[in-house]
């Protein structure tokens, strides 16, 4: 299932880039948000040893990567 779960998250970050590419700029953080949960579990699946200290830090830039895009996807015009 987790080896799922990070097809997805790359699936995901990688499209969110092509989008970003194509003029919106926002996508960008879902880009990163993605990225760093593929990260996340790729650590997990390999049995990394990862402080508790650096996923906190990871997961707080992976929310306000996708705060900001969330906030350009708000304010973007139709």
């Amino acid at each position: 299932m987790l080896i799922a779960a990070i097809v997805v998250e790359a699936a995901v970050a990688i499209l969110a880039v092509l989008g970003a590419l194509k003029g919106r700029p926002h996508l960008y953080g879902f880009a990163v948000t993605f990225a760093i949960y593929v990260l996340y579990d790729v650590a997990r699946l390999e049995g990394w040893n990862v402080g508790e200290g650096v996923l906190s830090v990871l997961f707080l830039i992976a929310s306000l990567s996708a705060l900001v895009a969330v906030w350009g996807l708000y304010r973007e015009k139709p």
